[in-house]
């Protein structure tokens, strides 16, 4: 529900038609069902069992000699039914769910451009502009705080740049403008040609004035042809299936190698790779110095040297814009990988939180809404807390994809196991009566050893 009521809050009032709302709805809703699946399994899991332990039903169960494990099979065979309709539920429904509602918030962005404006970030969605401000406020978030637009729509290459402390966004349904009302700001404007000489362009001032109230209109009209069922982005990791997230990683993988050859093989040959291979003969037959500096004079050694530094440093430059190409390509990389195993593990995740959560019933003997609602919550946001840190891991190439994926699963399932032992075995969770004797054993011996 959390769910649902943010994604309509973000396009209800927004002059959007209710058949579409209610279509972009329908889409969210199916977005959210695989992770409504577990936590379902497992609170309906601790309140059945729980129930059956709190009316004594459970013991009258296991007097007639009928185990724990015997009585929860047919629910655990519903479970694992219920693990495979997830499975194919994340496989066919969801990415395609995933592929309609995020395409169709983006296009109502092109229908309604404010609404593409994010606080706290360059917003670069509108052609030829770059917008930027702290806050959106207003009934209609058509009010912002602390903006900055860059024009850059010029073609020579000209800056304008505008700042104000309030602005006010309006716009007609059907206009090719938006319009922003500034209030209390500054006008620069850079009044050079990139196509003049470096000289003249040096001798060229800023433009610079204060206003109190400006306005400026933006063509958008660029945005109004948008149809907003159709189809822009399909390669994103969670609208593919299974299949198509292999092809597309082995895609990704060979662009990626192909780049890192090519880079390496321009660094080989800006170094001078080539010519560094040993040749045995060479330094013998001219009477060379092995130490190549000591073949020159003093003058010549600083120019090699130099030299070599300066081409070092460009090198280094070059390769540190590259980094952060790099980096993101791998993390594309990585969340590929991630997303194929992360949804067979959050399949599996239904079966695991369930020989949780039946157990858990069994031992704490509390059936209805109350504390097995509590439990369950607790459990599944663990669990999501440590597929998410799993996933940060995956992507920053920490850990490898399919350990991210599945860390959240593997490290629940041992506790699965063991409540399922001691719930076998009617024991609780914890003994406190154990533990406080072992400890005063502990300190008997002590006491004892320096008597």
């Amino acid at each position: 529900m959390q769910g649902v009521w943010l994604g309509f809050d973000e396009i209800s009032g927004k002059g959007i038609e209710l058949g579409f709302i209610l279509k972009f709805i329908g889409y969210l809703t199916l977005t959210v069902v695989p992770m409504a699946m577990p936590i379902g399994i497992l609170l309906s899991s601790i309140m059945a069992v729980g129930n059956f332990a709190e009316n004594y039903e459970f013991a009258a169960i296991k007097s007639a000699g009928i185990s724990l494990r015997r009585f929860i099979a047919p629910i655990m065979f519903l479970t694992i039914f219920l693990s495979g309709i997830n499975f194919l539920f994340l496989n066919y429904v969801y990415p395609h769910a995933m592929l309609k509602q995020k395409n169709m918030f983006s296009n109502i962005k092109k229908k309604q451009p404010a609404l593409a404006l994010v606080a706290g970030s360059f917003n670069t969605d509108i052609p030829g502009y770059v917008i930027m401000f702290d806050e959106k406020y207003g009934e209609e978030q058509n009010f912002l705080k602390n903006v900055q637009i860059s024009d850059l729509s010029s073609n020579y290459g000209k800056t304008k740049v505008i700042t104000a402390k309030e602005a006010e966004i309006t716009s007609e349904e059907g206009s090719r403008y938006m319009t922003f009302i500034l209030k209390d700001g500054n006008y620069y404007e850079d009044n050079t040609n990139k196509r003049d000489l470096k000289k003249k362009r040096l001798k060229m001032p800023f433009s610079k004035a204060t206003f109190e109230k400006y306005t400026i209109n933006i063509d958008i009209s660029s945005f109004s042809n948008t149809d907003i069922d159709s189809i822009r982005v399909d390669k994103h990791q969670q609208m593919l299936s299974l299949k198509q997230l292999v092809s597309q990683s082995d895609t990704t993988k060979i662009k990626f190698n192909n780049n890192l050859a090519i880079r390496s093989n321009n660094l080989h040959s800006s170094l001078g790779g080539k010519e560094l291979r040993p040749y045995p003969d060479s330094i013998p037959n001219q009477k060379l110095n092995s130490d190549i500096l000591e073949n020159f004079n003093l003058m010549q050694k600083t120019g090699v040297i130099a030299n070599a530094q300066q081409h070092n440093k460009r090198e280094l430059e070059n390769l540190e814009r590259k980094v952060s190409i790099f980096k993101r390509e791998r993390k594309i990389l990585n969340l590929y990988d991630y997303e194929y195993h992360y949804r067979i593990a959050f399949s599996f995740a239904c079966l695991v939180l369930f020989f949780i959560g039946a157990p858990l019933g069994s031992i704490i003997r509390k059936g209805g809404f109350g504390l097995p609602m509590v439990l369950a919550i607790v459990i599944f946001v663990t669990y999501f807390f440590i597929s998410s840190f799993g996933r940060n891991l995956a992507e920053e190439s920490a850990i490898s994809a399919a350990l991210g994926g599945w860390l959240s699963t593997l490290i629940l399932l041992p506790f699965g196991v063991l409540l399922t032992r001691r719930a076998a075995k009617d024991k609780g969770i914890f003994n406190i009566d154990t533990f406080i004797e072992n400890i005063k054993i502990f300190f008997n011996k002590l006491i004892f050893k320096k008597n």
